[in-house]
């Protein structure tokens, strides 16, 4: 059974206001459509002050998107938790939770590009005390009682749908990441899946059980098409365009997340990081993954036309998901080892 999930990140290079409007309708409309299509899960991500538009604001899309579906997981995946207010972070999930009926699962993260820290006032240095302290913000917050904060008494209300809040994992990509989240979160996703054996080795050692290894993913982009070689041709450039953006984030902040930059086309291809399957091949894929394996398509990637996003799912749809069982995940179980 395959765990199947959509994510967002919502770039868009040299758009105008309707081209970018249609792009957040798209989201909306697809996240329903993959809320009745039997998806268990939709990612959103944040990022601020790119060229192309990137997601600034995870917390106004998931709401849109808690509004639109019934059954759906929705991840904040990740949620940069060091350049936000904590108290009023606390709030404003309590309400997305409320919103999704307790549907909803918080990945936060310390971030890692240092544009974005220095439009907040953030020092990179500090990230490791700020993660920190807005977990416990937030841990603290969502009991519903009052507490004291530098020097003040906060009370946060309504409490989240769930107690005690939303699964709150923490992501990274140090081995000191993964021993914080054994200390503080309730599970930790790792960047490209390294450093997961320390995690476990952490609970382990504060004598709590360690969970399980993580889900087999697939691939992070996948487009099913008739043609491959005909389809390969109208996405590339959207593809180009989000490896290099990644890729060049990466470059500059000098961390490891998967993404290259690449001069043409042709290059990316080769590098087989954006399979272009066909229908069988795509079945032939869940088949792989095995018993709650996970996989992920990101439909716009790199601002593609909502057009051709749509050719692909509906493609999914028709001669894919017919043909493999498909599992949903209740969001508890990301709730891997609670401190």
């Amino acid at each position: 059974m395959v765990d199947l999930g959509l994510v967002y990140d919502l770039r868009l290079p040299g758009a105008d206001a309707q081209a970018r409007a249609r792009q957040y309708r798209t989201m909306l409309e697809q996240a329903a459509w993959a809320d009745r299509h039997g998806f268990s899960r939709m990612a959103v991500r944040e990022h601020h002050g790119a060229d192309d538009g990137y997601l600034p604001s995870p917390l106004v899309a998931a709401g849109g998107v808690a509004a639109v579906t019934s059954t759906m997981t929705i991840l904040l995946q990740a949620l940069v938790v060091t350049l936000h207010d904590p108290v009023r972070l606390a709030e404003d999930l309590a309400v997305l939770d409320l919103m999704s009926a307790g549907r909803l699962v918080v990945v936060a993260a310390g971030g890692y590009a240092d544009d974005e820290f220095a439009m907040f006032g953030v020092s990179a240095a500090d990230r490791p005390r700020l993660v920190g302290r807005a977990v416990r913000v937030l841990r603290q917050a969502w009991t519903a009682e009052p507490f004291e904060l530098d020097g003040r008494w906060v009370r946060v209300t309504p409490r989240p749908f769930r107690s005690p809040g939303p699964p709150l994992l923490l992501g990274g990509a140090s081995e000191a990441a993964a021993r914080r989240a054994a200390r503080v979160a309730d599970g930790f996703l790792p960047v490209r899946n390294r450093h997961y054996g320390a995690y476990q080795r952490a609970v382990a050692d504060l004598g709590r059980t360690p969970p399980g290894p993580l889900p087999q993913a697939g691939p992070p982009f996948v487009y099913v098409a008739e043609d491959p070689e005909r389809a390969w041709s109208r996405i590339a450039p959207y593809c180009l365009h989000e490896s290099n953006a990644y890729g060049a984030l990466a470059r500059r902040s000098g961390v490891d997340t998967g993404y290259a930059e690449h001069a043409t086309t042709g290059s990316l291809r080769a590098s087989g990081a954006y399979p272009v399957l066909t229908p069988d091949e795509a079945v032939v894929l869940c088949e792989e993954l095995g018993p709650g394996g996970q996989l992920t398509i990101p439909p716009l990637v790199g601002g593609m036309d909502p057009d051709l996003s749509w050719e692909s799912l509906q493609l999914l749809a028709d001669q894919v998901i017919p043909r493999v069982a498909l599992t949903r995940v209740d969001p508890e179980t990301y709730r891997h080892s609670p401190p």
